[in-house]
């Protein structure tokens, strides 16, 4: 009994330790079929959401016709397909290992995966100066997230 129970607390030790707890790490975790699998279906996700969004603006608004379209949704659509090369297009595989350099930096591995393909596709398209400015943002904010955690602890680790 005493045998199966330390196998099982052993196994369960070395199952949580092999898990990524950094968006970093469980992109390392992937294969490339994977990571351009994990791409393809953020850039279908954003090509559905606008073509959705679109399709509903154009049914609540079709019998109005002094309706101009707000800066809002432009700027919606505009932020959308910053997340999307255009310059590299559906060639994922430059994408993924462009995402794998950019999680070997230590400063990037609490990045969200999606602010990174943003950051990523920008800088694919030379838009350097837009993808510095989300990548200090979003390191920034990873660091303000770490302070607040370190806050709420005691000198000894534990939480307040």
């Amino acid at each position: 009994m005493l045998n199966k129970t330390l196998s099982a607390l052993i196994f369960l030790t070395a199952f949580t330790a092999a898990q990524p707890n950094t968006p970093a790490g469980y992109w390392k975790s992937l294969e490339m079929k994977e990571k351009r699998a994990f791409i393809n279906g953020a850039y279908s996700a954003i090509g559905k959401i606008k073509m959705h969004h679109k399709q509903e603006v154009k049914k609540q608004y079709n019998q109005d016709i002094n309706w101009i379209e707000p800066y809002y949704i432009e700027r919606f659509y505009e932020i959308l397909e910053e997340h999307r090369s255009k310059k590299v297009g559906y060639k994922v595989g430059i994408i993924a290992k462009t995402l794998d350099a950019f999680y070997s930096n230590y400063d990037n591995e609490k990045i969200p995966l999606i602010e990174a393909l943003r950051i990523v596709s920008l800088n694919q398209d030379d838009n350097r100066q837009k993808a510095d400015l989300y990548l200090l943002k979003a390191q920034r904010k990873e660091i303000r997230v770490k302070k607040s955690v370190g806050r709420n602890q005691r000198s000894d680790g534990k939480e307040k």
